[in-house]
């Protein structure tokens, strides 16, 4: 509910703090005291279109701040949730109007975008009057109403999961043809790209390897001169290997005259011997690893040749030709047995349009059966309203070939305001005192179901009185059981029904005492401020005297409130 409300600087409203409460909350005071400020002040902060003429005059902006405590169940949550803004504790709205035009709006000191300030209003409250912009009977929103107040949210949701099931399959089946018609008309050239490509055969990293081969093998001769020159100082004629193998065995003789003398010289020399042995058995690998025949360096240059020019012609590297080969043999594997394959992905987009046709009809009746029971709710509500020879209808139109994830129907409420005229949109055939009365009637019904948690009445009461004033007052309490409702009245009989009471006024009170809390009376030439107080029990019936007798409140008013204050 809307636990708070706060104003800085709106028109005529200088400082102005509000605690609300749940339940029916009355506002009241004389023509021209303000009250439709707190309106535009509260519409503001929901996303209203802003106007540098709200601005209070020699202020530079205003400020309107909401505070709402909310059910842990609340839709507002998922709201935030998705805009990741922050939901912790209650929920702050702030907008400021700059006296320029310009605003700003955060929500929970988080700056947040007009769009998203409506989205999470609308959650929030309901405003309700004489006007269309502040009367929630926008067409778009009946068939959801309609789902709430039938219990079909469930359904709804299946049949939206089913409609997006069906048109993932009627993507699939698109996707499919699209690929089988590029795979047809291309078919020529891959089964020839096949052939060309299978013949031969690339391998992945393939390139880099002949590239090193042949590198290698330009510079072989060079390097197997080298290698020979290395190889015959270490193993041909002049190798020292035979002296130094002979120099050990005549030193092994003589060990074992002088073993501690000669057996390190001798160690050393074999250890010598068998590095030459090892360095020549590498020279030889070496020598055999860089020999090569002419024949062999063609068959690799041409083998590159080969590669390069199909990676050319086909615009990859020549490492992604084993790769293209793959493709195009999938794309004639696909073509081959694509007729198979789309006419399976066509028979479950069947099944699956089958599947939120039969669940759209099922939903489509059962939205039938809610709108006999809502009409009969509604109807039963207009006559104590002064109604009594209208008519409210929920008019479904159905097109099972116009569907969507809300199923097939479109639902708009109608009326018929008097015997033998034409029903039409609620909208446009009712009168502005009408309209409010149905949407009493219509949210009196749908209290508990579809509706904000917070709803505003502006003037609900105009062009009536007496019993009907009653009964309206007897409709905002019954839904303020459920909703908390805040009422601008101008009726007695509803201002006495209600819960709270709070006095609007220019200055200190109007025909009743002010709390001590109120603003003093401005000194003469001082601007006219706008000002809202509680009543108190005494204040109260005061306030109720004036609304029945006027401005010269009189002992039958006195008594008059007190009997209307008893009554509720």
């Amino acid at each position: 509910m809307l636990a708070s409300l706060s104003i800085r600087d709106i028109v005529l409203i200088e400082k102005l703090d509000l605690s609300l409460s749940d339940g029916l909350t009355a506002l009241t005071g004389e023509t021209g005291a303000g009250k439709s400020i707190l309106l535009d002040s509260v519409s503001l902060a929901l996303g209203g279109r802003g106007d540098g003429a709200l601005v209070r005059h020699g202020a530079a902006k205003g400020q309107v701040t909401l505070v709402f405590d909310l059910a842990d169940d609340h839709p507002a949550h998922e709201i935030l949730a998705a805009a990741e803004l922050p939901d912790e504790g209650p929920l702050v709205i702030r907008r400021i109007q700059m006296a320029d035009g310009r605003t700003r709006a955060s929500i929970n000191d988080e700056p947040v975008s007009v769009q998203a300030l409506r989205l999470v209003g609308a959650s929030l409250v309901e405003l309700h009057g004489q006007h269309a912009d502040r009367a929630l009977v926008d067409p778009a929103s009946h068939r959801a109403l309609l789902d709430a107040f039938g219990g079909l949210a469930a359904a709804t949701a299946q049949v939206g999961r089913l409609w997006r099931a069906w048109r993932a399959c009627e993507e699939t089946v698109r996707a499919e043809k699209a690929r089988l018609a590029v795979a047809a008309r291309d078919a020529d050239f891959a089964r020839h790209a096949v052939e060309e490509l299978t013949r031969l055969a690339p391998e992945t990293g393939e390139e880099a390897r002949l590239a090193d081969r042949r590198a290698l093998m330009m510079q072989s001769e060079k390097i197997a001169g080298d290698l020979s020159e290395a190889l015959d100082a270490v193993a041909g004629g002049s190798s020292p290997v035979p002296s130094l193998a002979a120099a050990v065995r005549r030193l092994e003789r003589r060990a074992g005259a002088a073993q501690a003398l000669i057996q390190p010289a001798a160690q050393a020399i074999d250890q010598a011997l068998d590095a030459l042995e090892s360095a020549r058995a590498h020279l030889e690998a070496a020598l055999a690893e860089a020999a090569f025949e002419p024949a062999e360096l063609e068959r690799i240059e041409e083998r590159l040749f080969a590669l390069r020019a199909a990676a050319r012609k086909h615009g990859v590297a020549p490492d992604g030709l084993a790769a293209l080969l793959e493709r195009f043999a999938a794309d004639l594997d696909r073509l081959a047995d694509g007729t198979s394959a789309l006419a399976r992905h066509e028979a479950e987009a069947a099944a699956a349009q089958a599947s939120w046709r039969a669940a759209a009809k099922a939903l489509s009746a059962a939205r039938g059966a809610a709108a006999a029971a809502l009409d009969l709710a509604v109807n039963a509500e207009l006559p104590p309203l002064k109604l009594e020879a209208a008519a409210f209808m929920t008019r479904i139109a159905s097109d099972p070939e116009a569907g969507g994830p809300e199923g097939w129907d479109s639902v708009e409420f109608w009326v018929r305001t008097n015997p033998g005229t034409r029903p039409g949109p609620m909208m446009k055939v009712a009168s502005g005192g009408e309209l409010a009365r149905f949407l009493l009637a219509l949210k009196v019904v749908l209290a508990d179901r579809g509706s904000a948690p917070t709803l505003i009445f502006d003037e609900i009461d105009t062009g009536v009185g007496g019993a009907v004033a009653d009964a309206i007052g007897q409709r905002l309490a019954r839904l303020a059981e459920r909703v908390q409702v805040l009422c601008v009245t101008h009726a007695p009989q509803v201002a006495a029904r209600a819960r709270h009471h709070l006095l609007i006024a220019k200055g200190p009170g109007v025909g009743v005492e002010m709390p001590e809390t109120a603003p003093s009376r401005p000194e003469d030439g001082s601007p006219v401020t706008t000002k809202v107080a509680p009543l108190n029990a005494a204040s109260r019936r005061e306030e109720i005297a004036r609304m029945l007798a006027g401005a010269r409140i009189t002992a039958e008013a006195r008594a008059a409130a007190d009997r209307l204050l008893k009554a509720r």
